[in-house]
Protein backbone atom coordinates (compact mmCIF):
# COMPACT_ATOMS: atom_id res chain seq x y z
CA UNK A 1 0.00 0.00 0.00
CA UNK A 2 2.92 2.68 0.68
CA UNK A 3 4.22 1.49 -2.81
CA UNK A 4 0.81 2.36 -4.61
CA UNK A 5 0.95 5.93 -2.85
CA UNK A 6 4.38 6.71 -3.69
CA UNK A 7 3.48 5.69 -7.28
CA UNK A 8 0.73 7.79 -7.21
CA UNK A 9 2.49 10.95 -5.37
CA UNK A 10 5.15 10.71 -8.35
CA UNK A 11 2.48 10.54 -11.24
CA UNK A 12 1.10 13.15 -9.98
CA UNK A 13 4.06 15.12 -9.53
CA UNK A 14 5.22 14.51 -13.54
CA UNK A 15 1.87 15.80 -14.63
CA UNK A 16 2.35 18.91 -12.35
CA UNK A 17 5.80 19.38 -13.95
CA UNK A 18 4.26 18.51 -17.44
CA UNK A 19 1.71 20.67 -17.16
CA UNK A 20 3.94 23.81 -15.69
CA UNK A 21 6.62 23.51 -19.10
CA UNK A 22 3.58 23.51 -21.59
CA UNK A 23 1.71 26.59 -19.74
CA UNK A 24 5.40 28.30 -19.70
CA UNK A 25 5.93 27.23 -23.49
CA UNK A 26 2.60 29.06 -24.59
CA UNK A 27 3.51 31.89 -22.63
CA UNK A 28 6.66 32.04 -24.07
CA UNK A 29 5.16 31.71 -28.13
CA UNK A 30 2.55 34.84 -26.93
CA UNK A 31 4.93 37.51 -25.48
CA UNK A 32 8.28 36.51 -26.93
CA UNK A 33 10.21 38.10 -29.61
CA UNK A 34 9.98 36.00 -32.41
CA UNK A 35 5.94 36.41 -32.50
CA UNK A 36 5.90 39.07 -35.66
CA UNK A 37 1.95 39.87 -34.53
CA UNK A 38 3.33 41.24 -30.93
CA UNK A 39 5.60 44.17 -33.10
CA UNK A 40 4.34 47.41 -34.52
CA UNK A 41 5.06 47.94 -37.68
CA UNK A 42 7.03 50.82 -39.20
CA UNK A 43 4.81 54.50 -39.84
CA UNK A 44 3.49 54.56 -43.23
CA UNK A 45 5.05 57.25 -45.20
CA UNK A 46 3.93 60.85 -45.96
CA UNK A 47 4.19 62.19 -49.60
CA UNK A 48 4.62 66.22 -49.24
CA UNK A 49 3.98 67.51 -52.98
CA UNK A 50 6.02 69.53 -54.04
CA UNK A 51 6.29 73.76 -54.00
CA UNK A 52 8.55 75.99 -55.03
CA UNK A 53 8.79 78.94 -52.47
CA UNK A 54 6.67 81.41 -54.52
CA UNK A 55 4.01 79.76 -55.08
CA UNK A 56 4.62 79.54 -59.09
CA UNK A 57 3.78 76.38 -60.71
CA UNK A 58 5.65 73.00 -60.43
CA UNK A 59 5.12 69.47 -62.44
CA UNK A 60 2.65 68.38 -60.00
CA UNK A 61 0.20 71.57 -59.19
CA UNK A 62 -1.32 74.33 -61.85
CA UNK A 63 -0.37 77.86 -60.78
CA UNK A 64 -4.25 78.51 -60.88
CA UNK A 65 -4.47 76.18 -58.01
CA UNK A 66 -4.66 77.59 -54.66
CA UNK A 67 -0.83 76.61 -53.00
CA UNK A 68 -0.96 74.43 -49.69
CA UNK A 69 -1.21 76.11 -46.18
CA UNK A 70 1.70 75.47 -45.14
CA UNK A 71 3.71 76.82 -48.06
CA UNK A 72 1.89 80.16 -47.62
CA UNK A 73 2.74 80.82 -44.40
CA UNK A 74 6.42 79.87 -44.91
CA UNK A 75 6.56 82.15 -47.84
CA UNK A 76 6.30 85.41 -46.53
CA UNK A 77 5.50 87.86 -43.49
CA UNK A 78 2.07 88.03 -42.41
CA UNK A 79 -0.42 90.80 -43.93
CA UNK A 80 -0.32 93.94 -42.02
CA UNK A 81 -3.56 95.26 -40.57
CA UNK A 82 -3.48 98.39 -42.86
CA UNK A 83 -2.08 99.70 -46.33
CA UNK A 84 0.41 101.70 -45.04
CA UNK A 85 3.63 101.48 -47.51
CA UNK A 86 6.91 98.94 -47.26
CA UNK A 87 10.08 99.64 -48.26
CA UNK A 88 12.93 97.65 -48.14
CA UNK A 89 16.95 98.88 -48.81
CA UNK A 90 19.08 97.10 -51.58
CA UNK A 91 22.58 95.62 -51.07
CA UNK A 92 25.35 95.58 -52.92
CA UNK A 93 25.07 98.47 -54.34
CA UNK A 94 28.09 99.40 -57.35
CA UNK A 95 28.65 95.32 -57.10
CA UNK A 96 25.20 94.28 -58.16
CA UNK A 97 23.45 94.97 -61.29
CA UNK A 98 19.76 93.34 -61.51
CA UNK A 99 16.98 93.74 -63.77
CA UNK A 100 13.57 92.83 -64.50
CA UNK A 101 13.18 89.69 -66.32
CA UNK A 102 9.30 88.73 -66.36
CA UNK A 103 6.38 89.28 -64.58
CA UNK A 104 4.04 86.46 -63.37
CA UNK A 105 0.50 86.88 -61.40
CA UNK A 106 -1.38 83.99 -59.79
CA UNK A 107 -4.46 83.96 -57.44
CA UNK A 108 -4.34 81.64 -53.94
CA UNK A 109 -6.30 81.52 -51.40
CA UNK A 110 -6.89 84.75 -49.69
CA UNK A 111 -4.63 86.98 -51.98
CA UNK A 112 -3.39 87.71 -55.52
CA UNK A 113 0.35 86.96 -55.99
CA UNK A 114 2.24 88.93 -58.59
CA UNK A 115 6.15 88.11 -59.08
CA UNK A 116 8.66 90.68 -60.58
CA UNK A 117 11.97 88.09 -61.59
CA UNK A 118 15.03 89.56 -62.00
CA UNK A 119 18.87 88.57 -62.87
CA UNK A 120 21.90 89.99 -63.41
CA UNK A 121 25.52 90.25 -61.95
CA UNK A 122 26.88 90.32 -58.51
CA UNK A 123 25.42 88.95 -54.95
CA UNK A 124 23.34 91.71 -53.83
CA UNK A 125 19.67 92.13 -53.65
CA UNK A 126 16.95 94.63 -54.39
CA UNK A 127 14.86 96.85 -52.72
CA UNK A 128 11.79 98.35 -52.41
CA UNK A 129 9.23 100.73 -52.23
CA UNK A 130 5.33 99.62 -52.33
CA UNK A 131 2.78 102.07 -51.76
CA UNK A 132 -0.97 103.10 -52.70
CA UNK A 133 -0.87 106.41 -54.79
CA UNK A 134 -3.45 109.27 -56.11
CA UNK A 135 -2.23 108.74 -59.65
CA UNK A 136 0.66 106.49 -61.35
CA UNK A 137 2.91 108.73 -62.83
CA UNK A 138 6.41 108.07 -65.06
CA UNK A 139 10.02 108.92 -63.53
CA UNK A 140 11.33 111.44 -64.82
CA UNK A 141 8.75 112.59 -67.76
CA UNK A 142 6.03 113.18 -64.71
CA UNK A 143 3.22 112.14 -67.23
CA UNK A 144 0.29 110.52 -66.23
CA UNK A 145 -0.12 106.38 -66.30
CA UNK A 146 -3.48 104.95 -66.87
CA UNK A 147 -4.19 102.14 -64.79
CA UNK A 148 -7.44 100.29 -64.66
CA UNK A 149 -8.51 99.56 -61.21
CA UNK A 150 -10.53 101.56 -58.09
CA UNK A 151 -7.08 101.88 -56.06
CA UNK A 152 -3.48 102.22 -57.51
CA UNK A 153 -0.70 100.12 -55.88
CA UNK A 154 2.97 101.56 -56.84
CA UNK A 155 5.94 98.77 -57.13
CA UNK A 156 9.28 100.91 -56.99
CA UNK A 157 12.34 98.41 -56.99
CA UNK A 158 15.35 100.06 -55.99
CA UNK A 159 19.21 98.67 -56.63
CA UNK A 160 18.32 97.93 -60.32
CA UNK A 161 20.25 98.54 -63.06
CA UNK A 162 20.13 98.66 -67.01
CA UNK A 163 20.06 96.07 -69.51
CA UNK A 164 23.40 97.43 -70.89
CA UNK A 165 24.98 96.56 -67.31
CA UNK A 166 23.10 93.81 -66.27
CA UNK A 167 23.56 91.95 -69.21
CA UNK A 168 20.23 90.60 -69.10
CA UNK A 169 17.05 92.00 -71.22
CA UNK A 170 14.43 93.48 -69.98
CA UNK A 171 11.01 92.56 -69.45
CA UNK A 172 9.54 93.67 -72.43
CA UNK A 173 5.74 94.02 -71.66
CA UNK A 174 3.56 96.78 -70.61
CA UNK A 175 -0.13 95.86 -69.45
CA UNK A 176 -1.01 92.56 -68.02
CA UNK A 177 -4.58 91.54 -67.50
CA UNK A 178 -5.37 88.88 -65.80
CA UNK A 179 -8.24 86.67 -65.90
CA UNK A 180 -8.73 85.00 -62.90
CA UNK A 181 -7.28 87.40 -60.16
CA UNK A 182 -9.85 88.76 -57.33
CA UNK A 183 -8.08 91.99 -56.41
CA UNK A 184 -5.20 92.58 -58.70
CA UNK A 185 -7.53 94.31 -62.04
CA UNK A 186 -4.37 95.13 -63.98
CA UNK A 187 -0.71 95.20 -63.88
CA UNK A 188 1.25 98.34 -66.07
CA UNK A 189 4.79 97.48 -66.10
CA UNK A 190 6.93 100.52 -66.76
CA UNK A 191 10.67 100.56 -67.15
CA UNK A 192 13.89 101.03 -65.37
CA UNK A 193 14.93 104.38 -64.97
CA UNK A 194 18.24 105.81 -63.15
CA UNK A 195 17.87 102.88 -60.10
CA UNK A 196 14.47 102.32 -60.03
CA UNK A 197 12.04 99.98 -61.74
CA UNK A 198 8.43 100.60 -61.79
CA UNK A 199 5.10 99.14 -62.18
CA UNK A 200 1.83 99.85 -61.32
CA UNK A 201 -0.81 97.63 -60.02
CA UNK A 202 -4.75 98.49 -60.48
CA UNK A 203 -6.61 97.12 -57.36
CA UNK A 204 -10.36 96.24 -57.50
CA UNK A 205 -12.89 98.11 -54.88
CA UNK A 206 -10.56 100.36 -53.29
CA UNK A 207 -7.20 99.82 -51.01
CA UNK A 208 -6.50 96.12 -49.58
CA UNK A 209 -3.93 95.31 -47.49
CA UNK A 210 -0.73 93.94 -48.88
CA UNK A 211 2.66 92.38 -48.02
CA UNK A 212 6.12 92.78 -50.01
CA UNK A 213 8.89 90.09 -49.50
CA UNK A 214 12.25 88.91 -51.10
CA UNK A 215 13.25 85.63 -52.31
CA UNK A 216 16.25 84.42 -53.67
CA UNK A 217 17.77 81.23 -56.29
CA UNK A 218 16.64 82.86 -57.94
CA UNK A 219 15.77 86.44 -57.11
CA UNK A 220 12.35 87.59 -56.97
CA UNK A 221 10.48 90.30 -55.44
CA UNK A 222 7.08 89.04 -54.41
CA UNK A 223 3.81 91.37 -53.87
CA UNK A 224 0.66 89.70 -52.63
CA UNK A 225 -2.78 91.51 -52.21
CA UNK A 226 -5.03 90.35 -50.11
CA UNK A 227 -8.64 89.33 -51.24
Amino acid sequence: MGRGHRTTRTANLAAALLLAGFMAGSMAGCTGPGNDEARPGPAPAVSVPPSDGDGAATPDRDPSDPAPTATETASGPPFPADTRPDTADPTGEGETFLTVTDVRVATHRGYDRVVLDLDGTGSGTPGWRVGYVDRATDDGSGDDVQVDGDAILSVSVSGTAAPTDSGVAEFSGDRIEPEDTESVEEIVYRYWFEGYTTAFLGIDDGERPFRVFLQEDPVRVVIDVQH
